[in-house]
């Protein structure tokens, strides 16, 4: 008798395991591994985290994050492509290091489109220009920018947080296709080039528009444009690039923080996963938390994550053949 009900309760509980996702099944013998290529206190690690409480949340898995950082998310896409494909292991990363990334460094150890699986987006974001105390207050759109940096030439400039970023070629294109000649500014990380802008070293600053958010609502900083095809939620009340008189040719789809695994994970694992991002991209708590740094979450299917790339990259490769910059990265 009692043999026969442990077999009963064996068999029942088989059966609960085979109804479970392919996912589930992974991850009652794993803990899940979020990496992402940026450090903690970065909006990138922000996003993983908050992801990955949302996550954990909401299963009966574990899911933590690990930093790898360094040159700029490679390492971080690297380690990804490396990982074993069997869903334990998720890259949350910028899209541009997959859509941009391979036009302008002549060593990257992965390949894009055949050492990847897209599995969804996270979160939407766009960019900004600022300027700060060094340009007069009068300067309140970009054309106004424009004209200022025309007239003083002497500290017509911007900040970037860092060389070969999106924010680097946005100044470029600005300066390409207005005539005005705009002394680029590197740094490392967009912290320090906000700092400056705040000093009054510098005239402009690109960058996140979630980094300009407390400050223009403090009066420290004025944003003239935003980019995208429409105005940002969190900007209102500031023009895009596209809908001023001198709009530039960036890309007008707005760019997004997404998840990836190695390439040759099983189809109904990368689903299922896609599945439990959508899950958590409805949670309250994780899109108020994010709408604070000026990120709009929405998760996507698979197919939409590598589309999107798709399109990005080959509007990326327009944009770095007119530019015809020699950047030797």
């Amino acid at each position: 008798m009692i043999q026969r009900r442990g077999f009963i309760q064996a068999s029942v509980a088989f059966a609960a395991s085979c109804a479970l996702s392919p996912l589930a099944l992974a991850q009652s013998t794993a803990t899940t591994t979020l990496i992402n290529g940026f450090p903690p206190g970065g909006i990138v690690d922000a996003v993983t985290r908050q992801f990955a409480h949302a996550l954990s949340q909401q299963s009966q898995g574990n899911f933590i994050v690990e930093n790898r950082v360094g040159a700029g998310g490679r390492i971080a896409a690297t380690a990804a492509k490396l990982a074993a494909p069997d869903a334990t292991t998720w890259l949350l990363s910028p899209d541009t290091i997959f859509s941009l990334y391979p036009l302008i460094y002549q060593d990257l150890s992965y390949d894009s489109f055949k050492d990847f699986q897209p599995v969804s987006t996270a979160v939407l974001t766009t960019d900004a220009i600022a300027v700060g105390p060094l340009v007069p207050e009068s300067v309140t759109n970009l054309d106004a920018f424009l004209d200022w940096a025309r007239a003083n030439p002497e500290r017509a400039n911007f900040g970037s947080p860092g060389t070969g970023t999106p924010l680097h070629f946005l100044g470029a294109l600005l300066a390409r296709e207005s005539g005005v000649e705009l002394q680029h500014v590197a740094y490392r990380g967009a912290a320090p080039g906000i700092n400056d802008l705040l000093g009054g070293q510098i005239a402009a600053m690109i960058a996140p528009t979630g980094n300009f958010l407390p400050l223009a609502e403090a009066g420290r900083v004025r944003v003239l444009a935003t980019s995208g095809k429409e105005r940002t939620p969190f900007t209102p009340d500031v023009p895009t690039f596209l809908e001023q008189e001198k709009a530039t040719e960036y890309p007008t789809e707005e760019q997004w923080f997404g998840f990836l695994m190695p390439a040759g994970t099983p189809d109904e694992l990368v689903r299922a996963a896609s599945q439990q991002i959508a899950q958590a991209a409805a949670n309250e708590q994780l899109v108020e938390g994010l709408s604070k740094l000026g990120l709009k979450v929405q998760a996507s299917t698979p197919e939409h994550a590598r589309d999107t790339l798709k399109r990005q990259h080959e509007t990326w490769t327009s944009i770095i053949r007119q530019l015809n910059l020699q950047l030797d990265l």
